[in-house]
């Protein structure tokens, strides 16, 4: 049984939908500036499930109360990594620490090899298991399409 049919990587909100569209990205941003959370915006050419501080591009919008800075944003992060994943992040400081309660997908390179799962055999009949992002067989500037 294949859990992801769409073979596509699955992390944060939206994950098993279709692509989002900008109309659609700008309800949800605003959705959490109504809310009163901040946005960022993060890019990233290793999607590995177990990296979890992609690169942030610009600085986290904390005073920001429309939606369409946001997507600015967003714009130039696409132009300058259009075939890199880019990611919206939402932080919620209410209770003085910033927690990320949102958090999905904005943009996707237009091949994703995906992942394989290396299985080592240790001591005794343990098995151990890696998740090898297909991606990172390439060097770093050449991992998806210019």
């Amino acid at each position: 049984m294949m859990s992801n049919p769409t073979g596509r990587i699955t992390q944060g909100q939206f994950s098993f939908l279709p692509a989002l569209s900008d109309a659609e990205i700008t309800l949800q941003i605003a959705y959490g500036l109504d809310k009163g959370y901040a946005w960022s915006v993060e890019y990233t050419d290793d999607p590995h499930p177990r990296n979890t501080y992609w690169e942030m591009f610009g600085a986290p919008m904390f005073d920001l109360h429309d939606a369409g800075g946001v997507m600015m944003e967003l714009q130039n992060c696409r132009k300058t990594f259009p075939s890199y994943y880019i990611r919206l992040m939402a932080f919620d400081s209410t209770r003085g620490v910033e927690t990320i309660t949102m958090s999905f997908i904005v943009n996707r390179p237009a091949d994703e090899p995906g992942f394989g799962l290396v299985r080592q055999e240790a001591n005794g009949r343990s098995m151990r298991y890696t998740v090898h992002s297909y991606a990172t067989d390439r060097p770093e500037s050449q991992r998806y399409g210019a």
